[in-house]
């Protein structure tokens, strides 16, 4: 078994998957059920689905579509997009979700945040936390699927979501989203090395080498998703997952 959690990080625009380029341009690439039932085959340990216009559309999860999912689901799944009530994370947890994964709503009422603490435990609440880099290299938090920006430091930022009690955050770096260059390792090496709660690193692997170095940098876990749903330079839709054999030598091994 991995040491280390690897997880496929799938968006959601729709009824469909897409792929996005820091942030932006949204690929199809197929049916959310296909995808499921394919890391079912992987034995992928964990997935996250991300609805990515749900909050800017200022509509509720797709509670039908999330249970249609979860019947296919054999393994933990955490979800995120449109989330502002208590109701809607019992709902989703009723669904069968196993960690709610908040971002606009934290940011915008933390006595949400802390109530649904509160009321689920710290392991069911999920804070991402989508951050770009400024010209001069300033690293700034981005709310509303990344198009808001709130001249909040991640670091500040992060602490004051752990002290609220969220079990975990879900780092992601819109500059590298979708690049496939590599993670923003000074962005996961500022955060992780001022929480205690483990740290979640999104947004630009590219293969088993960028997943150790974010591992190396801090992250606790690793999540990506054009490395597990493209293949090859012309980026031709294919879902996949390393061999865990791979993985166990070229990261759990580091």
């Amino acid at each position: 078994m991995l040491r280390t959690r690897i997880i496929p990080c799938l968006l959601l625009k729709g009824q469909g998957l897409v792929k996005t380029i820091k942030f932006q341009s949204p690929t199809y690439i197929g049916d959310p059920i296909n995808a499921v039932k394919i890391f079912n085959d992987k034995e992928v340990d964990e997935l996250v689905f991300l609805d990515i216009t749900a909050t800017l559309e200022n509509r509720p999860p797709n509670f039908k579509l999330l249970r249609q999912i979860t019947d296919e689901c054999f393994m933990p799944l955490a979800y995120g997009g449109g989330i502002r009530s208590i109701d809607q994370i019992a709902q989703l947890l009723k669904a069968g979700i196993e960690k709610v994964i908040i971002n606009s709503a934290a940011y915008l009422d933390q006595r949400f945040l802390a109530e649904a603490v509160r009321i689920f435990g710290s392991s069911t609440l999920v804070v991402s936390i989508d951050v770009k880099k400024k010209l001069l290299g300033k690293h700034v938090v981005y709310i509303k699927s990344g198009t808001y920006a709130t001249k909040e430091d991640p670091v500040a930022y992060a602490k004051r979501i752990e002290e609220l009690g969220a079990g975990e955050i879900l780092l992601n770096s819109i500059n590298a989203d979708g690049t496939m260059k590599g993670y923003d390792l000074s962005l996961i090496r500022a955060v992780s090395h001022n929480v205690s709660i483990p740290v979640v690193a999104c947004g630009g692997a590219g293969s088993i080498q960028d997943l150790r170095l974010a591992k190396e940098a801090g992250a606790s876990a690793v999540a990506a998703g054009s490395m597990f749903v493209f293949q090859g330079p012309n980026r031709a839709v294919l879902i996949s997952y390393p061999q865990i054999r791979d993985l166990e030598e070229k990261l759990d091994s580091a």
